[in-house]
């Protein structure tokens, strides 16, 4: 670890929960921070899952950084994996509420402060959280991940966009090629990972534009378009990401 920086766990430092809530205000465009399962359960994954939430602290003590992940039980087949983000958020809590031993733990998320990207940090919290998960005796460690150039390219299918590799062979997208370098491999594609339905008007006033038809819009931030429908007065993102498997041995 570079000594100009510090973890620390939630769990040893739970009053820094509004420092996280600052970061993902900071790191997300609007409407990422709607999303149902999210809101139903985040406030349980920082109590329950406390010892596998963490931030990465300057040389003065401030949060730059946070990383999220979650236990659950998988049996490590494709087929058996989570549809996604939500998928694996909302089983979690489930299996944790029904007193079902994980034997996997799932990344959820890492934030990095704006002022602070571009500085090597992202690989060092990836490091950072598969060291969590080993300490914690899992040995199996999955993301669902979201790729950070996708936004730029919405129409393209995410099956084809991760297939994209720079003149090197390395993946073309900087967070999925990240991870890679960190030891993952690409699973699969969860093309329904996190869901977030909403009003008309609530989603003209998360992306600032107007939605006078029914159809498909491409919208700031978003990996696809938004699906709206006039009549029923409903918006519906829905996005893919990318099933990682992180190799912890």
């Amino acid at each position: 670890m570079n000594s100009n920086y510090r973890i620390v766990a939630l769990k040893e430092y739970p009053k820094l929960t509004e420092e996280i809530d600052k970061l993902h205000r900071l790191g997300w465009v609007k409407f990422m921070g709607k999303d149902p399962i999210a809101n139903k359960y985040w406030n349980k994954l920082q109590l329950w899952f406390a010892e596998f939430q963490f931030l990465l602290l300057d040389n003065r003590g401030t949060p730059i950084a946070c990383g999220h992940s979650i236990p659950f039980h998988w049996n490590g087949t494709e087929n058996n994996l989570p549809s996604g983000w939500d998928g694996v958020f909302e089983q979690g809590i489930l299996e944790y509420e029904n007193n079902i031993k994980p034997n996997s733990v799932s990344a959820l998320a890492i934030v990095i402060h704006p002022e602070f990207q571009g500085k090597g940090l992202s690989e060092l919290m990836i490091k950072e959280m598969k060291s969590l998960v080993k300490r914690n005796q899992i040995h199996q460690m999955v993301a669902p991940v979201r790729p950070s150039l996708k936004h730029r390219y919405p129409l393209i299918p995410m099956g084809e966009y991760v297939r994209w590799k720079r003149k090197d062979g390395k993946p073309f997208d900087p967070w999925i090629r990240t991870h890679c370098k960190t030891g993952a491999t690409i699973i699969k594609v969860a093309e329904k990972s996190m869901v977030i339905p909403a009003t008309v008007q609530e989603w003209e006033e998360w992306t600032d534009m107007e939605f006078h038809s029914s159809g498909k819009y491409v919208i700031p931030g978003g990996l696809v378009p938004l699906n709206i429908n006039r009549d029923a007065n409903t918006g519906v993102y829905i996005e893919p990401n990318v099933w990682l498997n992180h190799h912890l041995d």
